[in-house]
């Protein structure tokens, strides 16, 4: 710009005593372009005066950027919000000029190299990607210097320039590039291009050309995230729907040499044990309710799969749990009453573990109860990895289906615990389990301990009537409870424990497995 075309712009600005003149450099329009949310860094000013930060008559609609060269295109005000001199129309045009936007065309490719070279040198993962990527990387950026051309001629169509830089890109590109190292790109591609800005545009362009490069950068900032964000509801709802797909394979027993495999995709590391929890599924989405389970999960150091069948939430959860055996067993504290059952066997039963600390698969659910709905938890024995989980579903299923006959029952509580109410419900399994944990010990460890203990459920739980129709001590009624006790592992003390015991004799008898001519004893008036 001429030293006389200068003096006829600052002229024509008519700024009012209170406002400060606007430097040689900068006309009306380029000072209203600037704003307090885009500063031109300082180092890229190179000593020469940095723009006013008047008031920006901005409407947020993104309209009032740079065109190229046409003063028709945008009619920007000055930075008193008035309209500019009649003086004005005599001058250069406004904003950023044509000659300056095909340097900027003209330059592409080599600006393009200047930021692949940065980019080399400032970010340290940036040289060990494959040449493909990087060149892919190199094309995305040039393709970006080309949009800001349209860009800056186009300022009503910015959001669709933007998003259009990313079109260019492979799709396996955005899984290769982290959105973290996205915004490392941008901010060196950005960089690499202001220090070009000297020699593409002069004096009187360069703090305008420099702003645009600022705004666009911003826009092209958003796009990406728009693009990584979309990839991201697409991989989480590939991800739910094959979780979902694992889930009901493990609920409907159906398990193949893909199950693992599926599993692993969703992030399964295959932990050492896994077990089934199934409960009640809580009043909200079938999404929400699966996110919660895995906010809980997360908390607690634990793998889960989970999904919502019908009314049930039903989760697959992976830990530490111990070797299979070590569930617990249908007597003592799992099958006693609500205080003792909500604790399983092994170091952590009888009290809640912290978090990432949990020892039974008892622990594991009680981490993830925040997640369930109103109602029993039941929890399925422990398997020892995936293709076992079926195994555990069918029994958690099986129990959460009589759990209602056990008001009394923990929360959570396991399905082992609740064999008697799956014999009366005519499970074959659950009523073999039953005879051979507790009746046949009995049987093998003699007459006296299994007839002590019969006489003394059908008489009540009465010491004195077991001892008068056995003629016995009631003294030696109690030895040989004990010694019942040791065998079976049931207390016939314990109102639960002899319940169980009581169902596990009848069902043994029933079996044929009490000798038909041994009556029981009579009686007493």
């Amino acid at each position: 710009m001429a030293d006389d075309e200068v003096a006829a712009v600052s002229r024509a600005s008519g700024a009012p005593p209170d406002h400060p003149p606007l430097p040689p450099s900068l006309s009306p329009a380029t000072a209203a372009s600037f704003s307090s949310s885009t500063p031109v860094p300082s180092s890229t000013s190179r000593g020469r005066g940095t723009a006013p930060a008047g008031p920006a008559d901005d409407d947020g609609s993104g309209d009032h950027r740079g065109s190229a060269g046409s003063a028709g295109d945008a009619g920007p005000t000055g930075p008193t919000g008035t309209e500019p001199a009649a003086g004005a129309g005599a001058g250069p045009a406004l904003g950023t000029t044509d000659e300056v936007m095909r340097r900027v065309e003209l330059a592409s490719g080599r600006l393009a190299t200047r930021a692949a070279t940065r980019m080399t040198e400032v970010l340290p993962w940036y040289p060990g990607m494959s040449a493909r990527h990087r060149a892919d990387i190199q094309l995305v950026v040039q393709a970006g210097i080309s949009s800001f051309v349209e860009w800056c001629r186009r300022p009503q169509h910015a959001r669709e320039l933007s998003g259009d830089v990313f079109r260019v890109a492979p799709r396996e590109l955005v899984r290769a590039v982290t959105f973290r190292r996205l915004v490392d790109l941008v901010r060196v591609a950005v960089e690499a291009i202001e220090d070009e800005v000297p020699t593409l545009a002069g004096p009187e362009h360069e703090q305008r050309l420099l702003a645009d490069v600022l705004r666009y950068s911003r826009d092209i900032a958003f796009a990406g995230a728009v693009v990584y964000a979309r990839a991201a509801e697409e991989r989480g709802a590939w991800d739910a729907r094959l979780e979902a797909l694992v889930v009901d394979h493990v609920v409907r027993g159906e398990v193949d040499r893909g199950l693992p495999s599926r599993a692993a995709a969703v992030g399964w590391r295959n932990p050492p044990a896994v077990t089934v929890v199934v409960g009640s599924a809580p009043p909200t989405s079938p999404e929400a309710a699966v996110d919660e389970v895995h906010r809980c999960a997360r908390a607690a150091g634990l793998e889960v799969l989970a999904g919502v069948h019908h009314d049930r939430l039903v989760m697959v959860v992976g830990g530490a749990f111990g070797p299979a055996d070590s569930d617990p067993p249908v007597t003592g504290a799992a099958g006693a009453s609500p205080a003792a059952g909500a604790a399983g066997t092994g170091p952590a039963a009888g009290g809640a573990s912290p978090a990432g600390s949990a020892e039974t698969a008892l622990d594991a659910a009680r981490a993830l109860l925040p997640s369930c709905g109103p109602g029993p938890v039941v929890v399925g024995p422990i398997a020892a990895d995936l293709t076992g989980a079926p195994r555990s579903a069918r029994a958690a299923l099986a129990a959460a289906d009589v759990v209602g006959a056990w008001p009394a029952a923990p929360r959570p509580v396991p399905a082992n615990a609740l064999l008697p109410e799956l014999a009366l419900a005519g499970d074959a399994d659950a009523r073999q389990s039953l005879i051979n944990k507790v009746y046949l010990p009995l049987r093998n460890a003699g007459s006296p301990l299994l007839e002590t203990a019969g006489a003394y459920l059908d008489f009540g739980a009465s010491l004195e009537a077991t001892a008068r129709a056995l003629y016995l001590h009631p003294n030696t009624v109690r030895y040989r409870l004990r010694k019942a006790a040791d065998v079976c592992g049931l207390d016939p003390a314990d109102h639960r424990e002899r319940f169980i015991l009581h169902i596990a004799l009848v069902l043994g008898r029933l079996d044929g497995a009490q000798p038909t001519d041994r009556s029981g004893p009579e009686p007493r008036p």
